[in-house]
Formats: C-alpha cells, structure tokens, sequence
C-alpha cells in the first residue's frame, strides 16, 4: 500500500476522536470535531512547518462534522486527494473534491461536513503574511481583509498549475527534502505558492491586481448557455443549441472552446453533474433516481463521469451523505 502524504512528518495517527480533535487544534485552532457517520475513526495529521506556511495531510476516516468558527490566524487551502466536504465559509456554500479545493477565509465562519474516507493536503498560510504579499503585489498597503469566494478548479488553468505546485512539495517532502522554509530557496517557493494562490482563485482584489480577464462572452454564447440551462433534464443536440443561440453548429462549437474550454455539449453534461451531484450530497433519491432526473439513461457511463469529476461513484457520495450503513 501507498504511504500517506509528509509520512516522515506525522504528528499523531489516533482512533481517539478526542486526542484528534486536540492534536489538529494544536497546529490550527480550537475547533468542534464530531463524527456523524457509521463509519470508523481513523484520524491522523501530517506536518511540514515552513516560514509562512505549512504542508498538511489529515484524514478521520469516519464522515465527520468540523466546525473552528473563525480561523482568525490564516488562511487554509484544502485540496482533497479523494472523497469530498461540503464546506460553509461565511455566505459561501460549496462542494470540494479533487477537482475543486476549498479555500478557507480566516475572517469568517466555517463549518464543514468531510465525507466518509476523505483525504485531504492542506496548506495552512500565515494570515498576515497572506496580506503582506498581496500589499507587495499590488504596490501599496491592502485596505481589507482578502476574501476568496467560491471552490477554487484544480482541472484547468493556474488552479491545475497550483495543486500541481502543492504536490509536487509534498512530493519533494516525501522524497528528503525541505522545500519550503530554508532559507532563499524555501522563501522563493513560498512566494511562488502565494502568489500562485493569488492568481488562480476568485477574491475581491482581483480589479487592483490587474489580472488579465478573458473576454466578454458573445451574444451566442449567453444564448447558448441560457438555453442549455433551462433544458438541463431534457435530450439536447448541437443543433438544437447552435438553432436556439442563432449560430452554425462549428461557430458554437469554435466559440465554446474559446471562452468555456469545452465543447457545448460538455457544457451540457457537466451541468447535468454539478446538479446530480448537488442532489446525492443532499441525499434526494437513489443513485438511479437521481441519474434519469438528470438525464443519465446509461447509468454506467454517469457512474464514470462522475467519478472522474468528483473523485468518488455516486454511490459512495449517497452512502457518506445518508451513513455509512445505507443501501441504495
């Protein structure tokens, strides 16, 4: 069997939920630790401190509510490596899994819910030193709290570039080496992590940091997009979008690709899985139920889909949302 992530930094491996709840507070905060699933406690931290930041693997085994309230001192990016948490931080409420990471903002109010088998690197960043990169990027003082909104996407962009960053130190941590913290080198990562950060997430600085917007999207394209929205549980065909947004069937396709990376009908379908997911999580009907709402009629080809979004079957996500004991 694999070894964990930072094995030769581990902190404690516990099937106490008290010693865990004590153990990860002491490296983060005082938090409520609570498991609500069936399923066993098999609860342990991993720990690579470096300057500004550190490397962390946790897991609990066991479907698990955590709930710190404010994490006041830093910020706290999860990157799950399977299962998922459904994560309410201030106003926001979402999903993560392996193909979206959470990013935690110290200056609000969390609560989270970690499935069943959820395995998790983080990287915990000191708040201060959070903000005085920004200041430094932006040229002058930051005036408020920095506030990311939203999962962050590991599947594209600078946010697959990041969580490639982050476990590529894992991996240097795995393989002897310190990678962060020692001296110019450790700082210069640091940096890059940060500002890695900066770049690939959503955050109310983005305007006064310049980054580069993509294009607005064409009068089609919205067409295209509103349409598919409103047709989410119903069969589509390209023409049928490409007719109701006004557009040849290779225009639509060609604009989709420009400013959506995918083609209209992964729009489609990805859709349709968000909100599958969406009703699995809340636990609204049998895996099979919940395939043909979405228009899934090929249930083996749903289950591959979903998996590969979300890291885990639809099976699985209905077991850890209704315990571990439930049988669809």
């Amino acid at each position: 069997m694999q070894a964990d992530p930072l094995q030769a930094h581990k902190l404690f491996h516990s099937t106490d939920l008290d010693e865990a709840r004590e153990r990860v507070a002491a490296v983060f905060c005082p938090h409520r630790l609570d498991r609500i699933g069936r399923g066993v406690t098999d609860a342990r931290q991993h720990h690579l401190a470096g300057d500004r930041l550190s490397l962390n693997y946790i897991q609990y085994g066991a479907k698990t509510l955590i709930a710190p309230g404010e994490l006041e001192r830093f910020y706290l990016l999860q990157i799950p490596l399977s299962g998922g948490a459904a994560v309410v931080n201030g106003t926001d409420r979402y999903y993560s899994s392996p193909a979206a990471a959470a990013v935690l903002n110290p200056h609000q109010a969390t609560t989270m819910i970690w499935e069943e088998g959820t395995r998790q690197v983080l990287v915990q960043i000191d708040r201060q030193a959070l903000m005085d990169h920004l200041s430094a990027q932006l040229g002058a003082a930051a005036d408020r709290p920095l506030t990311f909104t939203g999962a962050l996407d590991l599947t594209r962009g600078a946010g697959a570039a990041l969580r490639r960053l982050v476990l590529f130190l894992v991996a240097e941590a795995d393989g002897g080496t310190s990678p962060i913290g020692t001296g110019m080198t450790g700082r210069a990562v640091e940096s890059a992590l940060l500002s890695g950060l900066l770049e690939a997430h959503r955050h109310d600085y983005d305007s006064l940091l310049g980054r580069r917007r993509a294009a607005p999207r064409p009068r089609h394209m919205r067409l295209a997009e509103s349409y598919i929205e409103a047709h989410l549980d119903q069969p589509l065909t390209l023409e049928d979008i490409a007719a109701a947004a006004g557009i040849s069937p290779r225009g639509l396709q060609l604009a989709f690709r420009q400013h959506r990376g995918t083609t209209p009908l992964g729009f489609w379908r990805d859709l349709r899985l968000a909100r599958a997911h969406g009703d699995l999580v809340a636990g609204a009907g049998t895996v099979t139920e919940v395939a043909l709402r979405w228009g899934f009629a090929h249930f083996g080809r749903f289950s591959e889909s979903y998996r590969a979004h979300y890291g885990l079957s639809p099976r699985d996500t209905l077991r850890a949302a209704k315990g571990s004991g439930y049988q669809d």
